[in-house]
């Protein structure tokens, strides 16, 4: 469903920068893939190009079968509505509006009628156990529910690709766990195709598949077995193979 080829990135400046050397890539539908690697690997500039934050210098993506930046900005702004959906690890949520306004933003942008859109809060906030906190500020709820209401966010216009940057980032090990374990169980019920970057040995664990990125070319990729807690060993190895730097990767969590 997501297809990469070749694809590289240069920040022009007084010196160059390479982000990104020849990357090729494919996600299945329904797969969910993890992105690891040191600080400055190149991890985010791969997620802003497939997110369409950022245009690739030479390759290409497709989501689908259709390669967004090649859309005009208004067909671009429906693809990445329609399509995608994001979670980040600050929530990018907005503090003047309550837990389901956040919730129906993006049905919102879409002119989605009033009663449909509160039906689908609902049965999404069910589902995520957010129901009571519908009326509540964000300021008013915890990290962990913040980040459901986020994936609430992201889910509710079923899009064909959730795309997470660091999702358990500012959460403890409690919400870390809740939400890697919600978004285990959105992959498998609605088959939506999941890319996660992250530093946590312990939410990569709950993916298919982790990809490592070294100086902003594909290092290696590791498959999960049966076991979760083998294939947490497998990362942690690869992580320590790969060296960087202590701050590079968050304190290990079992």
């Amino acid at each position: 469903m997501l297809k990469i080829k070749k694809v590289s990135k240069v920040y022009e400046g007084k010196v160059a920068y390479r982000a990104l050397t020849d990357i090729d890539l494919e996600i299945e539908k329904g797969e969910f893939v993890a992105i690891m690697g040191p600080s400055g690997s190149g991890k985010t500039t791969l997620l802003n190009i497939i997110s369409t934050n950022d245009v690739p210098t030479t390759g290409e993506i497709s989501i689908e079968g259709n390669n967004p930046h090649t859309l005009k900005k208004n067909d671009l702004a429906k693809f990445r509505r329609n399509e995608l959906g994001f979670i980040f690890q600050d929530f990018n949520l907005l503090h003047t509006l309550t837990v389901e306004e956040n919730i129906v933003l993006p049905l919102t942008l879409d002119g989605t009628r009033v009663r449909v859109m509160k039906e689908k809060a609902q049965e999404i906030a069910k589902s995520l156990g957010i129901s009571s906190i519908m009326n509540k500020r964000t300021y008013e709820i915890s990290g962990g529910q913040a980040q459901r209401v986020a994936i609430a966010r992201a889910m509710i216009h079923e899009p064909k690709l959730l795309l997470a940057d660091e999702p358990t980032g500012n959460l403890d090990s409690k919400a870390s766990k809740d939400v890697m374990k919600m978004l285990v169980s959105i992959n498998e019920k609605e088959k939506t195709s999941l890319l996660m970057v992250t530093h946590d040995p312990q939410a990569a664990s709950y993916s298919d598949r982790v990809v490592f990125i070294r100086d902003g070319k594909l290092h290696s990729e590791i498959n999960r077995g049966e076991s979760r807690q083998a294939f947490f060993q497998k990362i942690i190895d690869m992580l320590s193979l790969m060296g960087g730097d202590g701050n590079d990767f968050s304190s290990i969590r079992v």
